[in-house]
């Protein structure tokens, strides 16, 4: 599913028009009479509602909905704001036909001054202020407004946007400006800034609802953001030839956990074994020998010469892939031979934790790195590589910038896990749940798309599918286990049931 920046989105709108063809204003009505019929379907015609328009397309949108709630028993009053004696000409069509219809209970035009009304509890508020189109934060009476509207009990309906949020980069917004919605009733596609997580404040609940905008038109624009789907991960899956051997499956390299940071070793290899890797190897130092036989007896061992921490880069041209850096920890006599290995690999690399934190450290190396390499990264690695971010927009610009510098690729873990590709595209992971948040979860990421790598998936489609089978076995986890007592392990267990979901 394609994300479009607010250009895009008009744009997408005057292809529908030119092309159904449907004038503007029944195209505003076709979307009003969804919006109207997702609201009704939640709020009966006992509640009081209140709706605040705005001057622009929005605000026709809210005016639309007040008429057709209006006309199907609901107590209206409508607030349209025309401060400047500009209403776009959809929002003047609807206003002509709110001030027409005789089932609106208060209809006020603001022009100057305004008396707000009272807003209590069990009153449904309708935001159509402003939407996808706003590219400033909100100031003067319209941020008086939004502050009135979040601090009364009402419950708050916004349409396509809450108002003062903007459709992507929100960096030097003013949070306080923002509404804070109950439910976000958004047109034909999510927005960019719904994917980032200090934004869900504003957002509340999202519906997504179809206003059948054209097909034909949503397939020829494009966009550098996308939404991974279902649909987009089975076609990339592989076949298991019928008379393969472990030798035709891949050989993947672990190089993984310090004494004490056995564990990290643990998960990401177990998860390379579930992934479908023929053979894991596990380079680790000789303390965690035991520790490893009992606990992954299917792996490989390549034990250090160190007895605590990994010192030595070791040839991988027996290896189709390397998964390095989960526990591995920091230690200068660690980073030299890391930065060594990273150097003389000569197969497909995922960097994840400690190499991450490695690379912070030793800036300077970054310009060693190898071309299609993988760094997974959570937010605060990639601050500690790139430098502290303002907020998720602006961690996801220095995100895609290093990918494209890099020639590789750049996965920022979290909700939406983005994928920043060397060509400038972002691809965001719909699978995945709040239970994740745990330690090793990124341990078997890493594990995951060792696999894929090893057993023959072009990068690009090793990240696009390990990042959703990741999400999507931690999905089936917790709807058997629950969120809260979700750990690493259990995404493991579950990954047989993930890929049985896929090639089913």
């Amino acid at each position: 599913m394609k994300i479009f920046t607010s250009a895009q989105i008009r744009e997408l709108d005057r292809y529908t028009i030119e092309h159904e063809p449907i004038q503007s204003i029944d195209l505003m009505e076709r979307a009003a009479s969804t919006l109207a019929r997702t609201i009704a379907n939640t709020w009966d015609s006992s509640v009081k509602v209140v709706v605040f328009a705005g001057p622009g397309n929005n605000g026709g949108d809210a005016l639309a909905v007040a008429r057709l709630l209006g006309e199907q028993g609901y107590q209206v009053a409508v607030f349209l704001f025309n401060i400047r004696g500009r209403l776009s000409p959809d929002c003047l069509i609807n206003k002509r036909r709110v001030q027409e219809c005789k089932h609106i209970k208060k209809f006020v035009e603001v022009t100057q001054e305004f008396d707000p009304p009272q807003l209590e509890k069990g009153m449904l508020v309708i935001d159509g202020l402003f939407g996808s189109g706003l590219n400033k934060p909100l100031a003067g009476g319209f941020a008086s407004l939004v502050k009135y509207i979040n601090a009364s009990p009402a419950e708050v309906v916004a349409i396509d946007m809450p108002s003062g949020l903007m459709s992507e980069d929100n960096t030097y917004n003013v949070s306080s400006n923002i509404i804070r919605a109950s439910v976000t009733l958004t047109l034909q596609q999510p927005k960019l800034s719904f994917l980032f997580p200090e934004n869900q404040q504003f957002i509340g609940r999202l519906r997504t609802l179809d206003i059948r905008l054209s097909q034909e038109g949503i397939s020829k624009i494009d966009a550098n953001y996308t939404v991974i789907e279902e649909s987009d991960v089975r076609p990339l899956l592989k076949d298991r030839n019928p008379f393969a051997h472990k030798g035709q499956m891949g050989h993947a390299l672990i190089m993984a956990g310090s004494y004490g940071m056995a564990g990290a070793a643990i998960l990401a290899t177990k998860a390379c074994l579930r992934a479908g890797a023929g053979k894991v190897t596990v380079h680790t130092p000789r303390k965690n020998c035991q520790i490893m036989q009992v606990a992954v007896p299917e792996a490989v061992l390549q034990l250090d010469h160190e007895e605590t921490i990994i010192t030595e880069a070791v040839d991988t041209e027996n290896f189709q892939a390397l998964g390095i850096g989960p526990g591995i920890g920091q230690n200068e006599a660690t980073a030299i031979p890391f930065i060594a290995q990273l150097r003389r690999a000569t197969c497909p690399i995922v960097a994840d934790a400690d190499a991450i934190n490695i690379l912070a450290s030793h800036r300077a190396w970054k310009q060693q790195l190898p071309k299609g390499i993988i760094l997974t990264p959570h937010a605060k690695e990639l601050d500690r590589l790139e430098g502290a971010s303002v907020d998720s927009f602006e961690r996801l610009t220095k995100a895609h910038q290093l990918a494209e510098r890099l020639h590789g690729y750049v996965i920022v873990k979290g909700r939406y896990t983005a994928i920043c590709m060397p060509d400038g595209h972002i691809r965001f992971n719909s699978t995945g749940n709040a239970g994740m948040a745990t330690a090793g979860s990124g341990d078997v990421l890493t594990g995951i798309i060792t696999a894929l790598l090893a057993r023959g998936y072009e990068p690009q489609h090793a990240c696009i599918v390990g990042v959703y089978l990741h999400g999507l076995a931690g999905d089936l986890a917790a709807r058997d286990l629950g969120e809260e007592s979700l750990t690493a392990s259990d995404i493991i267990d579950y990954l047989p049931r993930a890929f049985k979901r896929l090639k089913e």
